[in-house]
């Protein structure tokens, strides 16, 4: 159960939740007048669809965009793009839970600004909040080995390993012997790679400290190559503190 509570949707879902029928119980934006029972049916689901879709957004904005080095360009970006289609969401289903009527298109306008207003804050809450530092793992001082070193596929067993990229729901993990793939998430793998001087350098990678072999520096960005010639990307989110921790 600890772990499940880890995930992220799992604690999207949960604010969610509770965000909806805080708005419910509170009659939030004039639904006051509706019954609390009905007020429920139009919060909770349209907070829960809203906060699925802000992860997508944010999926998609971090490709384009880097919100470390430009926050206020990400928020209006993350903004725009939830705004359209949440407003959407909240023109049928006012239509439909409150009216209990087929929406109508010249309504649709009315809600953006409202909906945007809304939005926006909330998007710049979740940009500033995601300036994280990243997760760094350290060398036991038992000399026991990571718990993740038993997750080495049988050929990679005796070797040493170098880095571990998030590939979907996979995980590529580099060695001096090759590499090959597990099914696994990074943020679980995080946790099992402490015994092991390392870093996250990337929201993609992880990187052990000792196989860099060289740095590149350029443009305001970072990449390490490692000892295999791999080359992993630094994010600027983590390069400050990267650079404060001696990694260059």
């Amino acid at each position: 159960m600890a772990s499940l509570l880890e995930r992220p949707w799992v604690r999207g879902l949960g604010v969610s939740i509770v965000a909806g029928g805080f708005l419910a119980f509170s009659g939030a934006f004039g639904s006051i007048g509706a019954p609390l029972w009905w007020r429920l049916l139009y919060w909770i689901p349209l907070i829960i669809a809203g906060g699925f879709w802000s992860q997508i957004c944010n999926r998609i904005v971090e490709q384009f965009i880097d919100t470390e080095a430009r926050p206020w360009v990400g928020i209006a970006a993350l903004s725009l793009l939830m705004s359209v289609p949440v407003t959407i969401m909240v023109w049928a289903a006012t239509a439909l839970v409150f009216w209990q009527r087929i929406p109508q298109w010249h309504a649709l306008p009315d809600y953006f600004l409202p909906v945007l207003a809304v939005v926006l804050p909330l998007c710049a809450i979740n940009v500033f909040l995601e300036r994280r530092q990243p997760v760094e793992t350290h060398a036991a001082p038992s000399h026991a080995p990571a718990r993740f070193l038993q997750r080495l596929p049988a050929k990679l067993r005796n070797s040493r390993l170098l880095a571990v990229q998030s590939e979907d729901h996979y995980l590529r993990l580099y060695t001096d012997l090759g590499s090959d793939l597990i099914l696994m998430r990074l943020s679980d793998a995080l946790q099992e790679l402490d015994g092991l001087e390392g870093a996250q350098t990337h929201r993609s990678w992880w990187v052990a400290k000792d196989a860099v072999a060289h740095v590149s520096r350029g443009d305001g960005r970072a990449s390490l190559t490692l000892s295999d010639g791999t080359i992993a990307p630094v994010s600027r989110r983590y390069a400050r503190a990267l650079r404060e921790a001696g990694w260059w």
